[in-house]
């Protein structure tokens, strides 16, 4: 890990500090998921840290797949590199495959612009919606 010249680190999570670190309130993390063997996640690494280095209010963080496997278990990644974004703790974006530069600046851009109090409404009308879905069900056999 190579501190960028803004004195931003991109971090490497592990078990121990992977809950905390994506939970935090108010912050956005950008995490990528890669492995040393994994040719796509070498090219894609310099963009992602590129990536960090323009985005200061941002924590770009790395998994190692290889290495953290329970991490990669829970939350299904099933190709690397994959690309999640998560901010108050909420996943928002979820994405297998190389990212260009731009698309990562636009998902910046996005995520960080959310009126996070209306998605955590809209999550929990959902939930609530698919709750009574459940019940339905129950009720009919």
């Amino acid at each position: 890990m190579r501190a960028t010249p803004r004195g931003v680190a991109t971090i490497e999570l592990n078990e121990s500090n992977f809950e905390e670190t994506i939970s935090a309130q108010g912050k956005t993390v950008f995490v990528d998921f890669w492995a040393p063997w994994c040719q796509p996640c070498r090219v894609f690494g310099p963009v992602f840290e590129a990536a960090s280095n323009r985005h200061e209010g941002i924590v770009f963080a790395k998994v190692n797949t290889q290495d953290e496997q329970g991490i990669a278990r829970a939350l299904d990644i099933q190709a690397i590199p994959t690309l999640m974004v998560f901010r108050d703790g909420v996943l928002l974006f979820a994405q297998p495959g190389m990212l260009p530069a731009k698309a990562l600046d636009e998902i910046a851009e996005k995520v960080t612009s959310l009126d996070m109090d209306d998605v955590r409404k809209k999550i929990a009308e959902a939930e609530a919606k698919q709750g009574d879905e459940g019940a339905k069900e129950g009720d009919a056999s």
